[in-house]
């Protein structure tokens, strides 16, 4: 829990207990109440556990099956609030690509927006996931180390997937927003990441072989350090991806540049940034209410989107405490599995 939930729910239950207290004294001196509707919009933002506890030590509104059944009844639906609406637990998504360009199959493993977020001593709980997916490679699209969050929770895992699968790397906006965007790219290559900069690498397996390319966050352009310039990373891509039958996969960071992205003639594009639109309601708001670079009511924040003969994939991304001001809802961290066959 963020310590700005902390804090609020601490002041909300001092409250209420204030108003329980406060009303059960004016009850015996025939005073000014505290009305009844107040109680329970109290207990309502927050109140309830507090103003329970309270009223059943002080013996106030017992007999009352407005508070004794009602206040009961807010807290199980609080509860429930709490587990399902802001759940942050570990999801998994699976997509499958067919394509003739690929004999056999290759599994991708999607990794995008951890911003050095904690999942367990040494992110045991985010590596056993992976592990059980077994895929061939892990493709880390931006935004794996965060410009608040400390580092060694990024590392910790970096440290650990680099040494069972190949992996490729871009870098997201955070990354150089932290201005330490050239020592991240030093670290993940010191682990073997392959670090895509305008760049692409075959991987291959089992005897079958795909293109894995690449582009910087847009940000590369304000911040510098290992300079390449946006543009000249996507002219670079324009003249590499030639058509030569290779299923191609281009990671870029932010999937609301598909419009130049899909120029470059990709099989299949994967993104993260968006954040799964951070507030969501199923059926009613599938993509969100809010996303980076793309306001309210974003277009493109998790799932598959078709664009002819290339598909995108948006990952929710893995970010929890660094989303603290604006927590998840109806929104679990993600990890995306793609299988291309």
């Amino acid at each position: 829990m963020s310590i700005y939930a902390i804090v609020y729910i601490t002041a909300v239950s001092l409250l209420a207990a204030i108003l329980t207290i406060r009303d059960k004294g004016a009850a015996r001196k025939n005073g000014w109440r505290v009305k009844e509707r107040t109680l329970l919009v109290v207990s309502v933002i927050g109140g309830s556990a507090a103003m329970l506890i309270t009223m059943l030590a002080v013996r106030h509104k017992t007999r009352r099956a407005k508070f004794m059944v009602g206040i009961p009844l807010i807290i199980l639906i609080q509860v429930v609030i709490i587990v399902f609406v802001f759940d942050g637990g570990l999801s998994v998504g699976h997509y499958e690509i067919v394509t003739d360009k690929v004999d056999g199959q290759i599994r991708l493993a999607l990794i995008a927006d951890l911003h050095s977020c904690d999942y367990g001593d040494g992110q045991i709980d985010l590596i056993s996931v992976i592990d059980a997916e077994r895929p061939d490679a892990v493709l880390l699209c931006g935004d794996i180390f965060d410009d608040d969050l400390p580092p060694e929770n990024a590392i910790e895992f970096i440290k650990d997937i680099s040494g069972k699968y190949p992996c490729y790397y871009v870098s997201g906006n955070h990354e150089f927003w932290s201005g330490e965007a050239s020592e991240f790219k030093t670290i993940l290559e010191s682990y073997g990441v392959v670090v895509l900069e305008g760049t692409s690498a075959i991987l291959e397996t089992g005897g079958t072989q795909i293109r894995i390319s690449g582009i910087d966050d847009p940000d590369t352009d304000r911040y510098g350090g290992r300079f390449i310039s946006y543009a000249e990373q996507l002219n670079r891509l324009g003249d590499e991806l030639s058509d030569d039958g290779l299923f191609t996969v281009l990671l870029s960071h932010r999937p609301e540049r598909i419009t130049e992205l899909l120029q470059l003639n990709p099989d299949l594009v994967l993104a993260g940034h968006a954040h799964g639109g951070q507030w969501r309601l199923p059926v009613l708001l599938e993509n969100g209410l809010l996303a980076p670079n793309q306001g309210l009511f974003p277009k493109y924040t998790n799932g598959e989107y078709p664009f002819g003969n290339t598909t995108m994939i948006v990952s929710r991304g893995l970010a929890r405490e660094s989303t603290r001001v604006i927590p998840r809802i109806f929104n679990r961290p993600e990890i995306v599995i793609i299988t291309v066959k």
